[in-house]
Order: structure tokens, then C-alpha cells, then sequence
């Protein structure tokens, strides 16, 4: 069950890392790079939750992976 677990989230990090690079790089980014010097917060925190989420499905996966 824990490694299903740790295999999701290590996918749905990966997923949200790939729609927060597409999401860097709209128009709306540009937009709000222009004004603010920094793109859009659902960018910013799309990468962020994808990365911690990435990181903590790989590390129950190893994890798991030397117990079993």
C-alpha cells in the first residue's frame, strides 16, 4: 500500500513540475513578469508542491523498497 502511495506521488509530482514550467512560460506569466518582475503565484507554488511532492514519493519509495 505505502509504495502505491509513494509511486502517486511521485507521479502527481512530476505532473505538477511539468504544469508549473507550462504554466512559467503563458502569457499570463509574461503578464505579470512585466508588472511585477515575478511570474504568477500558481506558477510559482505548482513548482513547489510538485517538487516537495516529488521528492517525498521518491523518498518512500526507496524507503520501502529496502524493507521489503
Amino acid at each position: 500500500m505505502n509504495k502505491i502511495l509513494a509511486l502517486g506521488l511521485l507521479a502527481g509530482g512530476v505532473i505538477l513540475i511539468i504544469f508549473g514550467i507550462n504554466a512559467v512560460n503563458s502569457f499570463g506569466s509574461d503578464v505579470s513578469r512585466f508588472f511585477t518582475g515575478s511570474p504568477t503565484d500558481k506558477a510559482i507554488w505548482m513548482l513547489i508542491g510538485g517538487s516537495v511532492a516529488a521528492v517525498v514519493g521518491l523518498t518512500m519509495s526507496l524507503r520501502s523498497s529496502k524493507g521489503d
